[in-house]
């Protein structure tokens, strides 16, 4: 670990790039935070250092794409695993043609419709948090992941995404949210994806009565 350099610095936990027996690697260190007694920090980073690689490990023996997790210390709040060298989803939505924005967003589709089926709440989709790689998207940053079956969270999951496709990716929003809502629907079906559809409209109609208010 004396050949990590630190690539990101972010308000809940450090990036560093690493190596593991040789193989390029992430590590992702959970800051400590001062205004907390120091048993409660300890016990909260563990917590979440835990849950994130459960809910990683978890989504990806679904089929999801995520990278492998090689080592966790939950007392340090550390995390390491696979870096995967590629491209953020984000840097390339501007050069991507019509075939491949059908097959990358039909895939992220597909993939949520798995983590939401198993009961996995990702709680940051946004194409910073996916990287193309090879043809394939991973999904990555599963720090504000939760498990639930409420369809309110799934709800929620979805509408943070469609937002990040309307405003940052707004050329491309209506047919890549088409291609994301198919693929969803080939993973947990018609009356399921149904739902939470409805439940994604009922958020926004939340957030315009919120913003007329």
């Amino acid at each position: 670990m004396e050949n990590r350099k630190l690539i990101k610095r972010g308000a809940e936990a450090d990036l560093y790039s690493t190596e593991w027996f040789g193989r390029p690697a992430i590590s992702k260190v959970r800051i400590k935070k001062k205004y907390r007694r120091k048993e409660i920090d300890n016990w909260i980073r563990a917590h979440r250092t835990l849950r994130e690689a459960r809910l990683m490990s978890k989504a990806r023996s679904n089929w999801v794409s995520t990278p492998i997790i090689f080592f966790v210390d939950p007392l340090r709040g550390e995390i390491i695993m696979e870096e995967i060298l590629g491209r953020r989803l984000k840097e390339v939505m501007e050069d991507i043609s019509i075939t491949e924005l059908k097959r990358t967003f039909s895939g992220i589709g597909s993939m949520i419709g798995r983590l939401h089926k198993d009961g996995i709440i990702h709680g940051d989709l946004t194409t910073s948090n996916m990287i193309l790689f090879n043809g394939m998207v991973y999904l990555i940053d599963f720090g504000l992941s939760i498990q639930s079956q409420r369809l309110e969270d799934m709800g929620m999951d979805l509408r943070l995404l469609k937002g990040v496709l309307s405003s940052a990716h707004s050329p491309v929003f209506k047919q890549a949210y088409k291609f994301l809502i198919g693929g969803y629907r080939t993973s947990t079906g018609s009356n399921a994806t149904e739902h939470v559809l409805q439940v994604v409209e009922q958020i926004e109609r939340r957030g315009r009565y919120a913003r007329v208010d």
